[in-house]
């Protein structure tokens, strides 16, 4: 009897001690340390390396105050004058969202993808998906107009803290005829936990 009773604690001994491992290493897989992101595979690696999401994080993520300038137009928008003053918002996934300075009914925020394509350059793919023009004055709503798309090509500074570029800007009507065709340069400081209200304006 008392050899059946020695085996049966040695097993339970055994059985909570697998428990107790088990615990401790679902305990570790839910750690910030552990998590890996499925975006985080390195596509076409021949190690098949897992990397922590933090570890790809590029120097242009984060928020931006932008500025776009209309430059070399002929019969456009002539030489400085001012397209755009938006905050940007590049995020670790490759995608952009912009809050634009033109008034919330012609259509604020827009979207947009980037890409590297060398140290510290970047391109952007971006979206106005609709708003209205201001030619109906009384009212203060102009007529719908149709998707603008925006092409990127930015630099960052190597401190990380600013970027420039150029642009071009390709407004339609609803129906994706050209109503307007715009190039110019832009230039972006990092908006930071002192950045203040005066810096922005």
């Amino acid at each position: 009897m008392r050899i059946i009773s020695k085996m049966f604690r040695a097993g339970l001994g055994l059985v909570l001690m697998g428990a107790f491992w088990t615990a401790i290493a679902a305990a570790q897989c839910g750690t910030a340390t552990a998590k890996l992101h499925r975006q985080a595979w390195r596509v076409g690696d021949p190690t098949a390396l897992l990397t922590q999401a933090a570890d790809t994080v590029e120097p242009i993520v984060g928020m931006w105050h932008v500025m776009f300038t209309a430059e070399g137009n002929s019969g456009g928008p002539p030489d400085g004058t001012p397209i755009d003053n938006a905050i940007t918002v590049w995020h670790g996934d490759g995608t952009e969202i912009m809050n634009s300075g033109r008034p919330p009914q012609d259509g604020d925020f827009c979207m947009g993808v980037w890409k590297k394509v060398a140290p510290n350059k970047y391109r952007v793919n971006h979206f106005a998906w609709g708003g209205n023009d201001t030619t109906n004055a009384p009212t203060g709503i102009g007529n719908p107009t149709g998707p603008t798309r925006i092409i990127e090509a930015i630099t960052l500074s190597a401190d990380g803290n600013s970027l420039s570029g150029t642009f071009s800007l390709r407004a339609t009507d609803p129906a994706g005829r050209e109503t307007a065709l715009i190039k110019g340069t832009m230039t972006g400081t990092r908006i930071t936990m002192e950045t203040t209200i005066p810096e922005l304006l």
